[in-house]
């Protein structure tokens, strides 16, 4: 039985990766009083014993090859299970796909950030929709097994494919014309985050579920470039690992005071999708998110269409090539300002 070797090293990540599928829930109790409960393998809830008011989803390995979040929660989760780390609130923490985790690909069959929100809906050809519904359940039971009314949070932790003019950025989820909060900025801020993408539309990200479905304060936070177990470098996230560990920690976080200059902003100009098998980019792999292009530029060739910047200083975010046939290839983007939109 794994119980006993998780009391006493903590280690949920290398039981998650030595059950890649499925893994018997059970539950224990610290200590200290906070009730651990793992739902499935990759899936482990904290309830501290003081009374709470916030819930927080903290995912990371969503994409099995982007290591750095997957070692910032291991070392949470270990602190936590031995008693170093006394949590204030309620925790949910989610490594979204062991198996990719294990091959050190960003998917196995199909990208699981595509997959949410109803997207692997009446599918189970393969196990990232099965685990993305899982998920979504367990989130879905985190969040309404408790009274209504409480503060929601969900971070869904990655690293990029490609090096960035700003190592590490957030994207904020479509909020259907509700505003952005100025006070979810400063937690960004304190993260060691300073540049954030304002989406546009509806999507199918881990995030926009979260934020969606449960009105919960989410992101996808993005904090730097793809690496190998072993070879982060931790201390560029310490500034993450902190804020984090006061999330779950405190009562209530002070940041700094709001202040507009602190933040690189920017909203989604189109998307550009991969329609045909001749895709390409002009720009070499090296070319990073946030590279500006003239208007007029080429940005991406699909078939026999040639695709241009339409504005002058038209920014690139995410491109790939290789995704599959009718998914995004590449985001492009424009910088904002704060403005009345932002409380």
């Amino acid at each position: 039985m794994y119980l006993d070797t998780l009391k006493t090293t903590g280690d949920f990540l290398t039981i998650t990766r030595e059950n890649e599928f499925s893994l018997e829930p059970s539950q224990f109790t610290l200590a200290n009083g906070t009730e651990v409960k793992v739902m499935d393998t990759g899936v482990i809830e904290f309830t501290p014993k003081v009374k709470t008011t916030k819930d927080i989803v903290l995912s990371s390995a969503v994409h099995g090859n982007e290591t750095a979040p997957i070692e910032i929660c291991d070392e949470l989760i270990q602190q936590i299970i031995l008693g170093k780390l006394e949590l204030k609130q309620r925790v949910l923490f989610i490594y979204g796909n062991p198996k990719s985790i294990n091959i050190g690909q960003r998917f196995v069959d199909e990208n699981l950030n595509r997959l949410f929100n109803g997207a692997h809906e009446c599918r189970s050809e393969n196990p990232e929709q099965l685990r993305a519904a899982k998920l979504e359940a367990y989130v879905r039971t985190f969040f309404t097994s408790v009274e209504e009314g409480r503060y929601r949070a969900h971070y869904d932790l990655h690293t990029a494919i490609r090096g960035s003019k700003n190592e590490k950025f957030a994207v904020y989820p479509f909020l259907h014309g509700q505003a952005w909060k100025k006070s979810q900025l400063q937690f960004l801020l304190s993260c060691g985050v300073n540049t954030v993408l304002m989406m546009s539309s509806a999507a199918t990200t881990f995030s926009y579920f979260s934020s969606k479905q449960f009105g919960a304060d989410a992101f996808t936070v993005e904090l730097g470039q793809v690496k190998p177990f072993g070879q982060n470098n931790m201390a560029s996230f310490e500034a993450t690992k902190q804020t984090l560990k006061a999330l779950i920690s405190q009562e209530e976080v002070e940041y700094k005071e709001f202040n507009a200059q602190d933040f690189e902003l920017f909203t989604v100009h189109r998307t550009i999708n991969r329609t045909c098998e001749d895709f390409s980019f002009p720009f070499p792999d090296s070319a990073v998110n946030f590279t500006g292009f003239a208007k007029g530029e080429l940005l991406a060739t699909d078939g026999e269409n040639q695709i241009f910047a339409e504005v002058e200083g038209e920014a690139i975010i995410f491109p790939n090539a290789k995704v599959a046939l009718g998914q995004r290839a590449l985001l492009t983007v424009i910088p904002m300002e704060v403005n009345e939109n932002f409380v």
